[in-house]
């Protein structure tokens, strides 16, 4: 195994240096105040939020996770995370612009926008803690795990525990001076040497001599690791051979899961670091089309290299064990890289790692600062005193997510099913906040609290596992919520009026309070709004699938599907400007 020569440390410091110049470049601006520091002064176009969310997104975790499910099931195993696509278009013409309307600092402050009473104060206060610290430093903590295994196997002549402190507070310290300003500029910046190196990656593994030797990949591996969708059976298989799963479970995925499980990044109705990047844009047209280029570069623009070289890794390392097969990702780099470009790739995990990083650093101190400290703490500091304790809360932030990452947690293995589970059921509030008037902060709360009973109950009283639990999960935590919703008194109807007039939210099931508001003009028009999130859902497996046949020796298949995905997106953009972007109704 070859160490790194110096073209390679060239390459990775000339990356470092670039990003500490952009973050002392936005240092000043973002120091004004709060909403420098946390929405850039809600001045970025969409092609700079839209690409922020998509570095996000792109951690140094998730190629390895994408050849973990190649690995296992083929491309099919895909389809665990290709099914959120019609969550992320139900944001795009649903959310996106109501985000931008509200004039928010961040999503958490939308509780008590929303509702009224003590509930939502400590809802409020609550979400900010258990998601700003808690949840946030998990994220953080499984992804420093990734990229420790890199580390690990890349640099062995580093100690990987040092080299992960050393880049966390790095990232800290340039995200801390630049707030998001120099975050999504460095995000744009990360993302393009990200998926460069990775591309890079995908040529140059199917160019390998195993790979070559062998025939190439559809030569060296069985056909129905290349299938596309999953073979739907009675029962689980088992895990053996192609992606095949009950349909119960593949239901469970497709037709529940992406609406009603709350998912970092894939938050029914937007949310997170994803309803910051919507906040910060110029205005609703710039949130919409921000949020249409995420969703349609994060299922369509990433995930063939890693594909490609997760198949690679089944055919250059044949004997890595079940355990390790998301591993075969790093050792085809470390394989197939020659001098200069190892250091460059290492340089591209570096930017994915560093961006995710320091947006779950902005975007979780933004929930300590503006939904706990401002809101509780100190109500009537500066602008510049709520800037100092942002950068000071960065920095703790920072320190608790190391410790969760080399004392607490061990593996990120099934991490992602707790989540998921723990958090079906909380999308229905999610979504229907915006729309149904008679939903209080009890039963938002309710909506948190559910899911962990049930999943609780199952897991020590059943057998039965995810995703068939989602079922189970989902509906009795709906149920819980609406009986609790009813057995409630509704939030007081001035401050439902007021939410109304802010937000022109629209639709019948606000007619309740509507009527009584007759000047006010809000969105009529939903049935356009589900005709186009249907354009939207055919255009991006049209464009992922097109992508796949070309790369795979089907052009004229591949084409075809491509053209598919063109007219989607020119019915789209033609309704969208005879309706007018900024006032979709």
């Amino acid at each position: 195994m070859n160490a790194l020569n110096a073209l390679d440390y060239s390459f990775i410091i000339g990356y470092l240096l670039l990003t500490l110049f952009i973050g002392l470049w936005f240092s000043r601006r973002a120091s004004e105040n709060v909403g420098e520091f946390f929405l850039s002064g809600r001045k970025l176009p969409w092609w700079i939020a839209g690409t922020g969310m998509v570095a996000t997104t792109f951690a140094a975790d998730t190629p390895l996770a994408v050849t973990g499910f190649v690995a296992r099931h083929g491309i099919a195993g895909n389809w665990v995370w290709w099914t959120f696509v019609s969550g992320g278009m139900l944001t795009v013409f649903f959310f996106a612009r109501l985000w931008r309307r509200a004039e928010i600092l961040t999503d958490l402050e939308f509780i008590e926008l929303r509702y009224s009473g003590p509930a939502a104060r400590f809802l409020r206060g609550f979400k900010a803690i258990y998601f700003g610290l808690f949840i946030n430093a998990v994220i953080i903590g499984w992804v420093n795990l990734a990229m420790f295994k890199i580390i690990s196997i890349m640099i062995p002549e580093l100690n990987p525990q040092l080299t992960i402190i050393a880049l966390v507070l790095f990232t800290t310290f340039y995200s801390s001076l630049s707030g998001l300003w120099g975050v999504s500029i460095t995000d744009a910046v990360q993302f393009v040497i990200a998926i460069a190196g990775c591309i890079i990656l995908a040529v140059l593994a199917v160019q390998s001599p195993a790979v070559v030797n062998a025939g190439g990949l559809q030569a060296a591996l069985p056909e129905w690791m290349f299938d596309f969708f999953p073979a739907i059976t009675a029962k689980d298989s088992g895990g053996a051979g192609a992606f095949a799963l009950p349909f119960a479970s593949f239901a469970a995925m497709a037709f529940v899961q992406w609406w009603a499980s709350w998912y970092p990044g894939s938050e029914p109705g937007g949310g997170g670091y994803i309803a910051q990047r919507m906040m910060s844009a110029k205005d609703e047209k710039h949130s919409l089309l921000a949020t249409l280029w995420f969703t349609v570069a994060h299922y369509c623009l990433r995930p063939w290299p890693w594909i490609i070289v997760g198949l690679a890794s089944l055919v250059m390392f044949p004997d890595l064990p079940a355990a390790e097969k998301e591993d075969g990702f790093v050792y085809v780099m470390q394989a197939v890289l020659p001098p200069g470009l190892k250091g460059l790739l290492i340089a591209a995990f570096l930017a994915a790692y560093m961006s995710t990083l320091a947006t779950h650093l902005n975007w979780g101190t933004s929930y300590l600062i503006n939904d706990f400290y401002r809101r509780f703490i100190t109500i009537d500091g500066s602008p510049k005193h709520y800037v100092a304790v942002s950068k000071i809360t960065t920095g703790l932030t920072a320190g608790f997510a190391l410790y969760i990452t080399f004392f607490v947690l061990h593996t990120i293995t099934g991490a992602w099913e707790f989540i998921i589970q723990c958090g079906a059921g909380t999308g229905f509030v999610l979504i229907l906040r915006w729309f149904w008037w008679r939903l209080n902060a009890w039963s938002e709360i309710t909506s948190m609290l559910a899911p962990f009973l049930a999943y609780g109950y199952l897991s020590l009283f059943t057998q039965i596992v995810f995703p068939s639990s989602i079922f189970i999960i989902v509906a009795f935590t709906i149920t819980a919520t609406l009986a609790v919703t009813f057995l409630t008194a509704p939030t007081e109807r001035k401050h439902l009026e007021a939410f109304y007039r802010k937000t022109r939210v629209g639709g019948v099931l606000w007619e309740p309070v509507a009527k009584n508001l007759p000047d006010v003009h809000s969105d009529t028009g939903f049935l356009r709004l589900f005709f186009d999130w249907a354009l939207g859902i055919a255009m991006v497996y049209a464009i992922l699938f097109g992508t796949g046949r070309i790369i795979f020796g089907e052009p004229l298949t591949g084409a075809l599907f491509l053209a598919g995905g063109a007219v989607a997106g020119t019915l789209i953009f033609m309704d969208l400007n005879r309706r007018g972007w900024n006032n979709l109704n």
